[in-house]
């Protein structure tokens, strides 16, 4: 059907995020550092968002898009789910190693060359609370556990900005765990964005069909990001799904 929309002008969006706040259908996100529309059902085609915009990136216009579904944006919003509501084990079972911490550095903090980005513990996806704060509304870096040997930039280049969880579809047990927990995290969490890191070896793609068949579940839709890294850390494949 041809309808009112919203319209992102993307050499004008500087990525402040005030027009996410400001549709309250959650039909806008931030992702690379740009206002996306992430489903055209969420968007009432209103403008709400217009005023907003502080660089005037956002504009309406007539084109062919889905219909807008107030249904689909209620069970969006409120983050429903379809599943039966899943119980983790408590965060670290009074283990101090796998303890819930976050530590993101403080704003102004100055960074030296090759020093951590790693913002929060655990990262192990069987040990990772999917209701843990800190992962509320985050970019999530899904990566096998093999990449951050292979990638000399991993900190720096793909980790930076993230919550981090790692893990090994060949070797951990538990996939559907992995699965409900990933689920609850877009659903109850507001996960932002999901970015799987794979190798380039036949069995590492297990872990991009974990994220596929958990984000297919899911209420809430959130963009996945594919990257494929060889053995020698080349970036063989980076693209969004």
């Amino acid at each position: 059907m041809k309808r009112t929309i919203i319209k992102i002008d993307e050499e004008l969006c500087n990525g402040c995020g005030e027009c996410v706040t400001g549709c309250h259908e959650g039909a806008l996100q931030i992702i690379d550092g740009k206002a996306k529309l992430v489903n055209e059902v969420f968007c009432d085609g209103l403008g709400a968002c217009i005023g907003d915009c502080p660089t005037g990136a956002l504009t309406l216009e007539e084109r062919e898009a889905e219909a807008f579904d107030e249904a689909a944006v209620e069970a969006h919003v409120t983050g429903k789910k379809k599943a039966p509501e899943v119980h983790f084990a408590p965060i670290h079972q009074g283990c101090p190693g796998s303890m819930a911490r976050s530590f993101e550095k403080p704003a102004g903090t100055s960074m030296v060359s090759g020093s951590s980005e790693l913002q929060q513990w655990p990262i192990q996806l069987h040990l990772l609370s999917p209701s843990a704060p800190y992962l509320r509304g985050s970019d999530l870096l899904l990566a096998a556990d093999c990449t951050a040997f292979s990638v000399g930039d991993f900190h720096s280049k793909y980790l930076k900005g993230k919550k981090l969880a790692i893990a090994c579809p060949k070797l951990d047990q538990g996939r559907e765990i992995y699965i409900n927990k990933l689920i609850n995290m877009i659903d109850d969490n507001y996960l932002n964005t999901l970015t799987v890191m794979i190798m380039e070896v036949p069995c590492c793609s297990g872990l991009l069909q974990i994220a596929k068949e958990a984000t297919a579940s899911a209420i809430r839709k959130v963009p996945v990001k594919l990257i494929q890294v060889s053995v020698q850390g080349q970036v063989l494949r980076e693209e969004w799904i």
